[in-house]
């Protein structure tokens, strides 16, 4: 099986540079016979930064290129001249970046905007030359301060998509199908579980030339917080989407139950996910006559919006994106 080019967990060493020492030096000119002190500082020592781009959606361009390195800063001269800094390591990411120590696994910080920078290790900072160290009783001093050391270090860097709506259900509960449906996003669709195996984004169009986010996340099932089919690994990227579109279809045995599974589910995983605005899709709807669409709408869970769909046949589409939109826009108040 080839490998995918999603990519949204990698390890990195990086390793930031050192700081150039100060210099001991004495200026010496014809016909000046004390000249006194003139050591210049050390340069400063290269930083490692994340940067925020929105062009990249994957962490793979890190995936074989794992020891970063900086540039140590240059020493610092005579005439008080200043050694060159490092150069600084800038690492493009994409946005929903979350960077973590390896070993202590706290969190560094995360980058969610376009050129936002995040340092990761930095620079050591530059020594003092013997010029700031004068006194009216020391005029020669002859030592100088050597630059700061180095950091370094692992770290983690996890991508949490960030999309308007996530796409949460069971496998082959139809939400490729569906994102396939409204966006010109291509996943890969098939009558059998797991199907999906790595996050997919599309672009919705709406009226009046608007547009919003959307993510189909691989299947959930039964104990996956506890690592259960694909397991946690990608419930993580759930947490950024502001709204979570719950997808069941309705062919299923009990509506509600399913439901309350999912819910568990993530509630398990992470509480704060209870707080996000949730909506219910009915899918497959296709399969039903009125009758029985009018008899599950009595078996949904209260209190939550709901709307039964078919993706193949475009049935309430529409009127889905009307749903999903009016609960962006009060999630922007």
């Amino acid at each position: 099986m080839a490998s995918s080019n999603f990519v949204d967990y990698v390890k990195i060493f990086g390793r930031s540079g050192n700081g150039g020492s100060g210099s001991s030096h004495f200026r010496r000119e014809k016909f000046i016979e004390f000249g006194g002190p003139d050591g210049g500082d050390g340069g400063k020592g290269g930083s490692i930064i994340l940067r925020g781009n929105s062009q990249y959606w994957t962490l793979i361009h890190l995936k074989y290129q794992r020891h970063i390195f900086a540039e140590n800063g240059e020493p610092g001269r005579g005439a008080r001249s200043t050694g060159k800094n490092g150069k600084d390591v800038i690492i493009d990411v994409p946005l929903g970046t979350v960077a973590r120590n390896a070993e202590t696994g706290e969190v560094v910080g995360e980058v969610t905007q376009d050129d936002e920078e995040l340092v990761l290790l930095p620079g050591g900072r530059g020594g003092l030359g013997n010029w700031h160290f004068r006194t009216a009783t020391n005029q020669a001093p002859r030592y100088s301060q050597p630059g700061e050391e180095c950091r370094e270090g692992w770290f983690i860097l996890e991508l949490k998509i960030l999309a308007d709506v996530g796409l949460v259900g069971f496998p082959n509960a139809g939400k490729s199908t569906l994102l396939a449906a409204v966006s010109a996003a291509k996943p890969k669709i098939a009558n059998y579980a797991f199907t999906t195996l790595e996050p997919n984004l599309g672009i919705v169009e709406y009226r009046d030339h608007k547009s919003f986010v959307m993510a189909d996340i691989p299947g959930i099932i039964e104990g996956a917080h506890e690592g259960k089919g694909l397991g946690i690994r990608f419930l993580r990227h759930i947490e950024r989407n502001s709204i979570l579109l719950f997808m069941i279809p309705a062919d299923t045995d009990n509506i509600h139950e399913e439901y309350q599974i999912l819910l568990n589910e993530l509630q398990q995983y992470n509480p704060e996910l209870m707080d996000k605005q949730r909506l219910l899709a009915i899918t497959k709807c296709d399969l039903l006559d009125e009758e029985l669409q009018e008899a599950l709408a009595q078996e949904l869970p209260e209190g939550i919006p709901s709307i039964f769909i078919s993706s193949v046949s475009g049935c309430h589409l529409t009127q889905l994106k009307d749903m999903i939109w009016e609960a962006l826009q009060k999630e922007n108040r």
